[in-house]
């Protein structure tokens, strides 16, 4: 499993303008290196970045084998109300993982 880290404010004001920041480490390959017997090593990268706020999509990143191996994204939302904000990233070989954290708005 892949560490994730997530830094947002615990709480704000409705309406407030939130920095949301999340980095995640993960094995990456890019699948254009050889290995020790000559062949490619399998490409291995994360492929996809979601965060929903309360079930409603937020903000979405495709990446590519040319973005970091630990991808670190920086991104803003709009504090509406108390909630959950979910945060998927998916890869290559069947790689999904989820984290939560709430927000409370107040």
């Amino acid at each position: 499993m892949a560490r994730a880290l997530i830094n947002l404010p615990k709480t704000a004001k409705p309406g407030a303008v939130i920095e949301v920041k999340t980095l995640i480490s993960h094995p990456m390959e890019t699948g254009y290196r050889p290995g020790p017997d000559g062949r490619l090593i399998p490409r291995n990268i994360i492929t996809e970045f979601v965060c929903t706020y309360d079930g409603e999509e937020v903000f979405r990143a495709e990446l590519s084998p040319a973005s970091a191996a630990n991808p670190y994204l920086t991104f803003t939302t709009v504090a509406t109300r108390t909630g959950t904000l979910r945060f998927t990233w998916t890869g290559d070989n069947g790689f999904s993982q989820t984290e939560e954290m709430g927000i409370t708005v107040g």
